[in-house]
């Protein structure tokens, strides 16, 4: 396991090891006490897997009360991976990172700080994602941005992306009040 800083304070991208033969693979996705060396320390205490297919766009999500730490799998497929620093006593408030991962890859795994709101677009036909949260998700303190903020003027890879309702109703930057940002 190799840890990579990035732009944004906390985020980290991962290089994990794979065993490799004819049969297939072996990788370690977690383990406490490698990952507890590295800085991350949270208390996982929910694992998700998403599905999505080619131009599928989700997001950019974050929880507003107990926002959550996330360790981010990228399992199969190809994405377009985006990070935004919510958290308003950041030295990187605001900011973004974005990130094309696959399955090929060396980085296959982003740590995520509680704070970041987080979306992808799928570029493969199909994409899985496993990810390791250490706050129950809730609905009703979940916040977002709008895919296309003009604030953050984002490269999508994609033009037209198929998107929830509430991933098209989400606000810009500029229109969040402090409020909804993420209780830090």
């Amino acid at each position: 396991m190799n840890t990579i800083k990035t732009e944004i304070q906390g985020v980290l991208l991962i290089n994990l090891k794979s065993y490799r033969d004819k049969r297939g693979f072996f990788l370690e996705k977690y383990q406490f006490e490698r990952y507890s060396e590295n800085g991350i320390k949270d208390n996982f205490i929910q694992d998700n897997h998403s599905r999505s297919y080619k131009n599928v766009l989700r997001g950019l999500h974050y929880q507003k009360i107990n926002p959550q730490a996330q360790l981010l799998t990228l399992i199969n497929g190809s994405i377009f991976d985006v990070l935004v620093d919510l958290r308003k006593n950041s030295k990187t408030f605001k900011k973004y990172i974005t990130l094309n991962l696959n399955e090929n890859s060396d980085i296959r795994q982003i740590y995520m700080p509680p704070g970041i709101a987080h979306g992808f677009c799928v570029l493969s036909e199909i994409s899985d994602l496993h990810y390791k949260v250490s706050q129950n998700y809730e609905a009703k303190n979940e916040g977002g941005l709008i895919w296309d903020d003009k604030y953050l003027n984002i490269a999508w890879p994609i033009n037209d992306p198929t998107l929830s309702e509430k991933d098209q109703s989400f606000p810009s930057l500029e229109e969040i009040q402090d409020k909804d940002l993420p209780n830090m």
